[in-house]
């Protein structure tokens, strides 16, 4: 079975205040977006699972933990740690966390939570 490991910010550490962010988000609709990705990718028949970073230098070690419980087919960063400029030291932390922990998974990127099983399916051969 596949094993997909979808690294995120905690919807509840999210700075709404961040020009960068899109009008109208609320930690409801990033929740729901998450929520979205990990049903999708279970209906595929995946073993699909969230790991929430907090946006400080606890995301390396969280992602570490996560990523201990086994091996994972593929990990998807979500746009959430990419994109936003003020997230690009934590997107760097978790990046190198999983190049450390899972050296043999496919990474990924999603651009919405809808994609977020098509961005596996590139990487899962």
């Amino acid at each position: 079975m596949t094993r997909v490991l979808y690294i995120g910010q905690d919807p509840a550490t999210v700075d709404f205040s961040d020009p960068a962010l899109p009008p109208g988000m609320t930690t409801d609709r990033i929740q729901a977006g998450i929520d979205l990705s990990l049903g999708q990718m279970r209906e595929r028949g995946w073993q699909a699972e969230f790991c929430p970073v907090q946006p400080d230098d606890s995301a390396g070690p969280a992602v570490e933990r996560a990523l201990a419980g086994g091996e994972v087919d593929c990990v998807v960063i979500g746009g959430g740690l990419r994109l936003p400029p003020r997230s690009l030291p934590l997107f760097e932390r978790v990046l190198n966390a999983v190049h450390r922990a899972a050296p043999q998974a496919a990474i990924a990127f999603n651009t919405t939570p809808q994609d977020t099983a098509d961005a596996v399916a590139r990487w899962r051969g």
